[in-house]
């Protein structure tokens, strides 16, 4: 394996982080504050506790998770896409570099970024809510895996993109919506029982699940079958990079 070479390519994208500050930290932060002023200020009036929590500090884990999957999304696929766009996507395929090193690199930095940024988020919503950890070990596993499965998504979509309107749709238009219908602002206790099947239907749902089990001791379903499910997501993920590539796919538009 090209350590070197992975290297390189992952000080890159991290470098252009730092480059892109606002961007790619201040906003989404400035954000999801917007979401516990919104949700905490307005709706913690007249929904006060659920499960047993203060509404504020429940919804903590649900809007963690939902820039956790857009972030990583859209990092991913903006890494990997904007060389293609660029044409400097030659420089990698020409240098003794595998496709399972690009994928790695890549893969590595959004999630790395992703990670920071939830953990940004984590530091600020303590100075809204009062905030509990009952399972650090936990919330540091789901945090990772998802961040990796969701940043393989956005390197998938990275490929398939040929334009750049192409790299928001499925963010847009499928992941942000099952987010806030995963229970990301309610437990799905609250729906009727006919709409509590439908949303065990929504994947996010057992990742939002699983995640708020680390904080509270409490979720919607089985921390076990969270966790499956999450790692059932990433194995799908890693299948699909390694059946474009294996299929011939190169990397150029």
């Amino acid at each position: 394996m090209n350590i070197h070479a992975i290297r390189a390519i992952y000080a890159f994208e991290m470098a252009r982080t730092w480059r892109t500050l606002l961007q790619s930290i201040v906003a989404p932060v400035i954000s999801t504050s917007l979401y516990f002023v919104v949700f905490g200020a307005a709706i913690g009036h007249r929904i006060t506790e659920v499960d047993g929590i203060s509404y504020g500090a429940f919804i903590v884990p649900g809007l963690i998770m939902l820039s956790l999957l857009t972030q990583s999304i859209s990092n991913a696929s903006f890494g990997i896409y904007f060389p293609k766009f660029s044409g400097t996507i030659y420089e990698i395929l020409s240098a003794p570099v595998s496709y399972a090193e690009i994928t790695l690199a890549y893969v590595g930095a959004a999630a790395t970024k992703s990670i920071i940024l939830a953990a940004i988020i984590l530091a600020t919503a303590g100075f809204f809510v009062p905030l509990q950890i009952d399972h650090p070990f936990w919330m540091l596993l789901f945090l990772v895996l998802t961040a990796v499965t969701f940043s393989l998504f956005g390197f998938i979509i990275g490929i398939w993109a040929d334009g750049f309107e192409k790299l928001q749709l499925v963010p847009l238009l499928i992941v942000t919506p099952l987010t806030f219908l995963g229970g990301s602002f309610y437990s799905i206790n609250m729906l009727p029982p006919f709409w509590q099947t439908v949303t065990l239907f929504n994947p996010v749902v057992y990742l939002i699940s699983g995640f708020r089990w680390s904080f509270y001791g409490i979720a919607d379903v089985n921390v076990f079958v969270s966790l499956g499910m999450t790692v059932f997501f990433l194995a799908v993920c890693l299948a699909l990079v390694y059946w474009i590539f294996k299929s011939g796919y190169r990397l150029k538009n």
